[in-house]
């Protein structure tokens, strides 16, 4: 692998993790008020259902940032790449 290789990569996991972290301050700000707004309204709880809903997705994308990488879908990619490469 490169320096330019390496250092594209670097970036790109770079703007991942930011996105994550975006990803989390807006869902936290979010139900923080579906959770103030559930509980003012004197209804039965409803806010469970958006807080399991958004959480799994939420969960789907850090797994995806956290992941271990040698076995995400870029990677498979590449490896492919390259033995098709190797093989002509």
């Amino acid at each position: 692998m490169t320096d330019d290789s390496k250092l594209r990569d670097a970036k790109k996991y770079v703007a991942s993790l930011k996105g994550f972290y975006i990803h989390l301050t807006v869902f936290a700000a979010v139900m923080t008020g579906l959770f103030g707004l559930d509980y003012t309204d004197g209804k039965p709880w409803w806010v469970q259902w958006p807080l399991a809903a958004w959480g799994i997705g939420l969960c789907f994308h850090a797994y995806m940032v956290f992941a271990d990488r040698r076995h995400t879908i870029s990677d498979w990619e590449k490896r492919k790449i390259k033995e098709a490469l190797e093989r002509n």
